[in-house]
């Protein structure tokens, strides 16, 4: 479902998506009438389009209605469901569904997202995680990946563990520590790398990935990008926060609605 609203641009005329994730334990957060509107508003940019992806809910039909009504508050341009766009992703992708095993629904909300853009980047955050204040970092760091073509995915720092970002860095770029690695959490990717079929390698360094996952999408990246040495830019300055959503969790919810009112 899209509605018609007009393209932004970066200033150097690429095109730049948006996009998050909800199922069935978090949907009232992410479609409520707070949590996209602070979520945009701290990344500070003019979206070309804001996408969700919408992943294993019990009802549709209450979950199309919020989606609806985000259209209408301005907050997104159009939503998909996961059930309906997998098989192409995963074709497209050239990724066998029973390969990702346990690590399907960990996974395909990620592949569908980024096979559904086709903008020049793409912003995704899962949508367990947001950034902590507003801050105009998405140019800086596309200028910097259009100068290089090893830099291919930048991130906000995660949880404020900057000593962590920090350690496993080898070098900067301006406000960005230049590293190996790739969480789902928050990535900005370069789209001619990702939207790509790059998903079928391995690496050693990837096995840390949790288990619980299987090979994920997550996993998969990682171990494509050092396998090429393509490298991450982590902001040395500037964090999101991620907070797991348990099922049932409502008084975690809760919590988390705070930041957002």
């Amino acid at each position: 479902m899209a509605d018609t609203a007009p393209s932004s641009r970066h200033a150097g005329g690429l095109t730049v998506d948006f996009e998050t994730n909800c199922y069935e334990n978090d949907w009232p957060i992410v479609l409520g009438r707070h949590y996209l509107r602070v979520v945009l508003d701290r990344c500070a940019y003019p979206f070309s389009r804001r996408r969700l992806i919408i992943n294993n809910v019990r009802k549709r039909r209450p979950v199309e209605a919020a989606a609806k009504a985000a259209i209408a508050r301005g907050h997104l341009d159009e939503y998909l469901f996961v059930e309906d766009n997998a098989d192409a992703a995963l074709d497209f992708f050239q990724v066998d569904r029973a390969s990702l095993g346990r690590g399907y629904l960990y996974s395909i909300s990620e592949l569908v997202g980024i096979h559904a853009s086709t903008a020049d980047y793409l912003l995704y955050y899962k949508g367990d995680s947001y950034p902590n204040r507003r801050h105009r970092w998405i140019d800086p760091a596309i200028q910097l990946m259009e100068g290089r073509s090893d830099l291919v995915v930048a991130n906000l720092c995660w949880n404020d563990r900057f000593d962590e970002a920090r350690s496993e860095s080898f070098d900067r770029a301006g406000e960005f520590l230049v590293g190996y690695g790739f969480s789902d959490q928050c990535f900005l990717a370069k789209m001619s790398v990702l939207r790509a079929p790059i998903y079928n390698e391995q690496n050693p360094a990837s096995a840390r990935y949790p288990d619980y996952a299987g090979d994920s999408f997550e996993k998969r990246a990682d171990a494509y990008m050092r396998n090429h040495e393509a490298k991450r830019l982590t902001h040395g300055s500037q964090s999101y926060t991620h907070k797991n959503v348990p099922k049932g969790g409502m008084a975690r919810i809760l919590r988390r609605l705070r930041p957002f009112a």
